[in-house]
């Protein structure tokens, strides 16, 4: 398993590659949503 420090380092890149003006074709966008959130969930269960 993956440390939290890999694990965020892996969400705020996609974050900012989400929010990148490079990122306008709505497939693309809607993948990392899908990633960021699940990468998001890992992070909450990892805290609950």
């Amino acid at each position: 398993m993956r440390d939290e420090a890999e694990i965020r380092e892996q969400y705020e890149f996609l974050q900012e590659q989400l929010d990148s003006e490079e990122m306008r074709h709505e497939g693309v966008r809607q993948m990392f949503t899908y990633y960021k959130r699940a990468i998001g969930w890992v992070l909450e269960e990892e805290h609950l």
